[in-house]
């Protein structure tokens, strides 16, 4: 059960409207990193968790960013307070309307026409919040993991938007919701090494013969990728460092080729497909692209033409 209180979690102060600020808000609104997805999130795992302790600790955190959520609407809605009037009572010019709401170079003006300055559901982009967002897989070990992930994706949003703006208000509120997230991943991180032998997630400990292999597949010089890096998460008594090329296929000692069993009916189906479908590398036929193809005698010399119109400007600016 909810009750709302009519509080806020944590005082907004907008010192001047701005429309196009507040659109870029929405991406902790309505985007995939934002306290709605966040709320979403944990509250499902928080339904579904068996240990009370988590169960407890989920649905907290789930409710709390709800109230996260009010936070950063209210913030959108005051920035778009002055814009929504002047929009909605017509006070001004259509060109002068119109440039104050398109001024900031996003789509804060698709956020006054279509909703009325209010804080919708979208991201900053106008992409429209999605269930997709939510990563849940019903595995503690697993979930807690993206949470952690999700709180530190989050705070990085939240400090980016606070270099975004000048008000005094606004960055000390978005500092509060970024310092929360911190505050949530560190209780995420502990409910997660809580759980005793929580590494790998789930039950099966996996195939001794691949779990300390680490395959060296990317190799090389290139201008975009650095030589091989040697470290802790390579190295050591509990690696196992493979570059030979023809030790990282068939590593499980077979031919590295698939093959299936079929069916009599089965095999006679597929080499009928097979026998109807086969290229035959002696034809050279004749395509609709040779058939429309210009003679290359008949073309023009492009590179040419535009030296040649290159020399007649420069000659026409010399007579000048």
């Amino acid at each position: 059960m909810f009750a709302h209180n009519k509080r806020l979690q944590y005082t907004v102060r907008v010192s001047e409207t701005n429309p196009g600020l507040a659109n870029l808000m929405l991406e902790q609104f309505g985007g995939p990193q934002g306290e709605l997805a966040a709320a979403c999130r944990y509250f499902t795992q928080g339904l579904g968790e068996e240990d009370p302790g988590r169960k407890d600790l989920l649905m907290d955190i789930a409710t709390e960013e709800l109230s996260h959520l009010e936070v950063i609407g209210t913030i959108v809605a005051m920035l778009n307070k002055g814009a929504k009037g002047r929009l909605a009572e017509g006070v001004e010019t259509e060109a002068e309307i119109y440039r104050s709401i398109t001024a900031a170079g996003n789509d804060s003006h698709i956020t006054q026409v279509l909703y009325g300055g209010g804080p919708p559901l979208v991201n900053s982009a106008g992409v429209p919040w999605t269930a997709a967002y939510i990563d849940t897989i019903g595995e503690p070990t697993a979930d807690l993991r993206s949470n952690i992930a999700a709180e530190a994706r989050a705070k990085i949003i939240y400090e980016r938007l606070i270099n975004l703006t000048d008000d005094p208000g606004v960055k000390d509120a978005l500092t509060f919701l970024m310092t929360r997230e911190i505050a949530h991943q560190k209780s995420f991180e502990k409910a997660l090494y809580s759980i005793e032998g929580n590494f790998p997630p789930g039950k099966l400990a996996g195939d001794p013969r691949f779990t300390n292999k680490y395959f060296d597949m990317s190799q090389g010089e290139g201008s975009m990728v650095p030589p091989e890096v040697r470290g802790s998460w390579n190295q050591g008594d509990q690696w196992e460092y493979i570059s030979a090329r023809d030790q990282q296929v068939a590593v499980d000692g077979g031919t590295g080729i698939g093959s299936v069993e079929l069916q009599p009916t089965e095999l006679q189906a597929v080499q009928q497909m097979t026998a109807r479908g086969t290229s035959n590398p002696a034809l050279n036929p004749t395509t609709g692209a040779e058939l429309g193809m210009a003679d290359p005698s008949q073309l023009g010399d492009p590179v040419g033409e535009a030296q040649a119109k290159q020399e007649l400007v420069s000659e026409k600016t010399n007579s000048v």
